[in-house]
């Protein structure tokens, strides 16, 4: 091999290398829609089908677009349209899409975490007292831990329930508890009864467990890993800790409050339960738009209002490094105190204790406000592609970006063109607040010089 043959060869390698340590969220992306198509390609299989013909490429890669991105939106209808290994095939691809964004997202924050100056790092490790910098094998074993164990203990909780109050076979009571608790802790929404869970509404065991899959899957890893160590001494969980515990505590109120009163006297939706019942199915609605999917009312007989409360609930969406979608709660908390730091004329932002750097303020309102333009945009191509009223269309939007999976009904009612949009906004709406935060993390560079400040009149 002459010098040029080894020079070119260096070159390539060094590309490589680049590609593989200066772009892990490109590296992201690419394997999550390789998934996709992997279960786009099993699901097309006769063996897929209970019909035996095979599922048309759109609408399997629509729904191994939902399954991988835990969303939860179909456009069949899951238990009457796929056989049992097509509904295996959507169960693996809402663990693998569970596991792998919890998995990566919490690797991509110890690789930002390691491009930080000493110092910073020295700082940020003697606070969180959690995770140590680049433990890969630590996250790995946690992540799998977690979701083994609280798969498990809802599945055994699902199970017994339908075995001995619904009268299941015990394969059957088995294979429904599985199913649906890796659905709910991966906040997925699949689910295998063609009502989701409006036929389980008033009941209490299986509403509530699978409320609290979806909140201890949805609240996020770090959070998860924190609360095991220090949960009887809250005084020492970290920032993001507390803004993500107790403004999902805050949310999960208001949104419970607001859907359960709207919706009180509603006959199509509450109106026919009783107290009890009523105050179940509205926790129930309030948990689910966090961002699950499952839904134990039809919510094309909802009241407008509660579509846009449950609109609002959706796009903020649950912790980060987990399974829940939406531009995070800790996204939406942080907005907060800057707004209230500028209220006050304060020239910095002071959340519980620390300093709020300039770089995460940014990166605040950039996510929001580029979630903000695709719900906007999305929500205006759907328009024009349907002619469906707005707050249908911006409800399906946005249950497809914050990868929810709620619906009135309309995702299967829709033109081609409209499901290639929800299935953009799905895959943007899964790894686009996870891959843009890292990358533009990565990209941070320390300026050595600034330009002549100007004043434009704002407001």
């Amino acid at each position: 091999m002459g010098p040029y043959s080894s020079a070119v060869t260096g070159k390539r390698r060094g590309r490589l290398a680049r590609l593989r340590i200066d772009k892990p969220p490109q590296l992201v992306a690419l394997g999550f829609a390789a998934v996709i198509g992997v279960v786009a390609l099993l699901l097309s299989l006769p063996l897929a089908t209970e019909s035996g013909k095979g599922t048309p490429l759109l609408a399997a890669l629509f729904t191994a677009t939902s399954a991988v991105c835990v969303t939860g939106l179909i456009v069949v209808d899951t238990p009457v349209y796929f056989s049992t290994f097509g509904e295996l095939v959507v169960l693996s691809g809402i663990q693998v899409g569970g596991l792998g964004i919890m998995t990566l997202s919490s690797l991509l924050g110890l690789l930002v975490f390691r491009r930080l100056g000493l110092r910073n790092r020295m700082t940020a490790a003697a606070e969180s007292k959690a995770l140590g910098v680049g433990d890969v094998r630590r996250v790995l074993r946690s992540v799998i831990g977690f979701s083994v164990f609280f798969e498990s203990v809802a599945a055994i909780v699902l199970t017994l329930r339908w075995l001995t109050t619904y009268d299941e076979p015990f394969g059957r009571a088995a294979y429904l508890g599985i199913f649906h608790a890796v659905s709910a802790f991966n906040n997925a929404g699949f689910a295998l009864f063609s009502d989701s869970m409006i036929g389980y509404r008033d009941d209490p065991v299986i509403s509530l467990t699978l409320c609290v899959a979806v909140i201890a899957g949805g609240i996020g890893f770090p959070v998860l890993y924190e609360l095991r160590r220090e949960l009887r001494t809250p005084r020492r969980w970290t920032v993001h800790t507390r803004i993500t515990v107790w403004t999902t505590v805050v949310l999960l109120v208001l949104g419970t409050s607001a859907v359960t009163a709207i919706e009180w006297t509603n006959p199509n939706t509450l109106g026919e339960l009783g107290v009890a019942g009523k105050l179940l199915a509205g926790f129930f609605l309030g948990v689910m738009p966090r961002t699950a999917g499952f839904n134990s009312i039809d919510y094309a007989d909802a009241e407008p209002a509660t579509l846009f409360v449950t609109d609002i609930l959706m796009f903020i969406g649950g912790g980060s490094a987990g399974t829940a979608g939406g531009i995070k709660v800790t996204t939406f908390a942080l907005l907060a105190f800057v707004i209230y730091a500028e209220a006050r004329g304060s020239s910095e932002v002071h959340v519980g204790g620390r300093s709020l750097p300039r770089e995460v303020q940014r990166l605040a309102v950039t996510i929001a406000l580029l979630g903000v333009g695709l719900v906007v945009g999305g929500t205006l191509l759907l328009l024009v592609l349907t002619g469906l009223p707005l707050d249908v269309v911006l409800f399906e939007v946005t249950s497809a970006f914050a990868t929810v999976g709620l619906s009135t009904g309309i995702t299967t009612d829709l033109p081609g063109a409209g499901q290639v949009l929800l299935i953009a906004l799905m895959f943007i709406g899964r790894l686009g607040p996870v891959t843009l935060a890292s990358a533009l993390a990565l990209r941070s560079r320390p300026k050595l010089y600034r330009l002549p400040e100007e004043r434009p009149i704002v407001g």
